[in-house]
């Protein structure tokens, strides 16, 4: 069953221990990361469908929407119908079931990695490893400010050139994944798309995130 819990671990950077230093990147990683980071600047709005694989292999779905810079909606399929959305500082987790709403910053999930308005892949998210994979290649990076907090894999495909999904891992080792299907530009999303209110009365701690 999918929870808030399980659905943030595909959005949040789980703490890990520091990684080593990593090996200076190639001629080739870099021209890849780079590649990567052009695309990404050059998307303004897109769609497509998302299926998320939680670390004891069970999977949700639902459709995503982006707006770059800072925006983003995740809409899981029901029976969860958890929404969590990026309006371009905060991150907003709505569960309808439990009646709950949670609010984080923007820049402590992966979702800032790719919604900044530049993409820098050599600052504070500096680029560990590129490598090779069946029909494109995968980015894992690491915010250098906190390098404890967590990394991610960016997966890319080539053929058409598009972001693929990514990959977090905690300290233990378990993986959540996100894989993205028919994502594709788009235009024209509404504004409303990125706008989540928390629907609890004050009474209930309404503010106090």
């Amino acid at each position: 069953m999918l929870t808030r819990r399980t659905a943030l671990a595909g959005l949040s950077l789980a703490s890990l221990p520091a990684a080593a230093t990593a090996a200076p990147l190639g001629a080739e990683e870099r021209r890849l990361a780079a590649s990567a980071a052009a695309w990404l600047e050059g998307l303004a709005e897109a769609r497509g469908g998302f299926v998320q694989t939680d670390p004891r292999g069970r999977t949700s779905r639902g459709e995503v929407f982006l707006r770059r810079p800072g925006r983003a909606r995740f809409a899981y399929d029901p029976p969860s119908s958890l929404l969590v959305v990026a309006d371009g500082a905060h991150v907003s987790v709505a569960d309808p079931r439990l009646k709950t709403f949670e609010r984080y910053p923007l820049a402590a999930t992966p979702l800032s990695l790719f919604l900044s308005r530049r993409i820098r892949l050599d600052g504070d998210a500096r680029v560990t490893e590129v490598r090779r994979t069946r029909g494109g290649f995968e980015i894992t990076a690491q915010d250098v400010r906190r390098p404890k907090d967590g990394r991610i894999v960016l997966a890319f495909s080539e053929a058409p050139f598009s972001l693929a999904g990514w990959t977090v891992t905690d300290a233990q080792g378990r993986s959540t994944r996100v894989d993205l299907e028919d994502f594709r530009p788009v235009t024209g999303l509404p504004a409303s798309l990125f706008v989540l209110k928390d629907p609890r009365p004050p009474a209930l701690g309404r503010g106090k995130l």
